[in-house]
């Protein structure tokens, strides 16, 4: 038994941990190699923000000291009430990869606690009417920013995101920016430029 608690202790000591003992962990080109499952696994390490990935939302008005927390998708009940735990949480910060399609899907927002600004940073032209509108039935003020790769397809596109009432801005992302065919579009607009 003496034996085992001094092994313990080096390993906590030394921070090599007990892990050690099972050998190095598999190489990252292993790793890939390995045929991935549909539904992914469990015990996969989970995907880590890189520095410059998240959207850094800056207000120059806003002089708290506050804590900004990003998801990629709609925070569970449990992950809400885990943020009351955060030091001076400020805001939210939402990124999406594909609009969600109804309000089933977003009505968990309403669960933010009070003070909290939540930021929805959507892809695109919002797919369906229904889409659009789906944010409109939260009970809750928010900040929308749209980010679209061009002029709309159809004055129909425009017009659902001229009903959206937290849609604060439009950018699009365009190799040459030209405000043609964002006539129709009655929210403040801007561009983005990616450079290699």
């Amino acid at each position: 038994m003496r034996r085992l608690v001094w092994f313990a202790l080096f390993c906590t000591v030394t921070g090599n941990g007990c892990a050690s003992t099972a050998g190095p962990p598999p190489s990252a080109s292993t790793a890939a190699s390995e045929p991935a499952s549909p539904l992914g696994s469990p015990f996969a390490e989970r995907r880590t923000w890189s520095m410059f990935e998240a959207p850094l939302i800056v207000d120059r008005t806003d002089l708290r000291l506050g804590t900004t927390v990003h998801f990629r998708r709609i925070p569970n009940a449990s992950e809400m009430h885990d943020l009351l735990q955060l030091p001076g949480l400020s805001r939210i910060v939402l990124s999406f990869d594909a609009w969600p399609i109804d309000y089933s899907k977003i009505e968990g927002l309403n669960r933010t606690p009070d003070g909290v600004e939540v930021v929805a940073i959507l892809p695109g032209w919002p797919p369906s009417r229904q889409a659009a509108e789906a944010w409109n039935y939260l009970n809750l003020p928010m900040r929308i920013v749209v980010v679209v790769p061009g002029p709309p397809n159809s004055i129909d596109d425009a017009t659902n995101l001229n009903q959206m009432r937290g849609l604060e801005r439009v950018i699009a992302q365009m190799d040459d920016p030209s405000r043609s065919g964002f006539e129709h579009l009655q929210r403040p607009l801007s561009f983005r430029k990616m450079m290699e």
